[in-house]
């Protein structure tokens, strides 16, 4: 009997067009199935394809507002991508790097912040920069008008604790200016700070100015001269640990680009 290799030309023919149509739907199955779960450290771009990327990232209490705001846009261009952003004093952050916390990206209000977890870290850069104000009940009625006026022992005052960013630069610029000032609370964040003006807890707070602007209405501010002011550095950074390496630097490098720049100086950011 004549095997099927052996066939006339015309069966042979038969015999090639059937085993292709058998080898095609196994070579459908196993061409793209390397890059089907590829978002870890060796993944692309989160906006290759049907990838589906979820970040978690450690930002700075004053930037809950505008981190909102950009995730979205961030998102919108990069289909697959979902962000979630865990907002906090920078020192806590820097704790939750340093106990080992699963994160993509780390979003200081200073630089020391970000130096006491540089092992953890890939290079930061500078996304933004701020400045302090004071705010104030709405209306101002106690007239506060300058740094001084803060030492008034009448006035309710609150700032940031000192191992928060915020505390840090308040006490550099109320020292500098050679102000004592004893606040009736220490907290654990700026935002907190924001909030005890803004439900009357405070009659004035050391705040950044894009804190008082995304509480416009609620709040008012007073602005201190840059000669005795202080100015807030933001560095962001991936992490070593980030199980999606590629996609953080993606995000951290877009936080420089125009687009991101806008949102921020929007909502009352300073360029880096």
């Amino acid at each position: 009997m004549s095997s099927l290799f052996s066939a006339r030309p015309g069966r042979r023919a038969l015999v090639a067009a059937v085993t292709a149509g058998l080898l095609l739907p196994l070579a459908a199955c196993s061409g793209g199935g390397s890059d089907a779960g590829d978002g870890g450290k060796d993944g692309g771009d989160a906006a290759g394809g049907n990838r589906s990327v979820k970040m978690t990232v450690l930002a700075a209490a004053s930037l809950t507002d505008v981190f909102k705001t950009a995730g979205a846009a961030y998102e919108k261009a990069h289909p697959g991508t979902k962000i979630t952003f865990s907002f906090a004093g920078s020192q806590e952050l820097v704790a939750q790097v340093a106990q080992g916390s699963p994160a993509d990206v780390l979003v200081t209000a200073d630089t020391a912040s970000m130096d006491k977890v540089k092992a953890d870290t890939e290079t930061p850069s500078v996304i933004a920069k701020n400045r302090l104000v004071i705010a104030t009940v709405p209306g101002n009625p106690h007239k506060v008008a300058a740094l001084k006026d803060l030492a008034d022992p009448k006035l309710k005052v609150v700032l940031a604790a000192p191992e928060v960013p915020a505390g840090k630069y308040s006490r550099k610029v109320l020292d500098a200016q050679k102000i004592t000032v004893k606040p009736v609370s220490l907290e654990p964040s700026v935002r907190a700070v924001l909030s005890k003006v803004q439900l009357g807890e405070a009659d004035a707070g050391l705040v950044y100015k894009s804190d008082a602007q995304s509480a416009a209405g609620k709040v008012d501010a007073v602005a201190i001269p840059d000669a005795q002011n202080a100015v807030a550095a933001y560095p962001a950074a991936a992490l070593k640990q980030s199980p999606n390496a590629k996609d953080a630097a993606a995000f951290v490098a877009w936080l420089s680009t125009p687009e991101a720049q806008k949102i921020l100086r929007d909502a009352g950011f300073q360029q880096p």
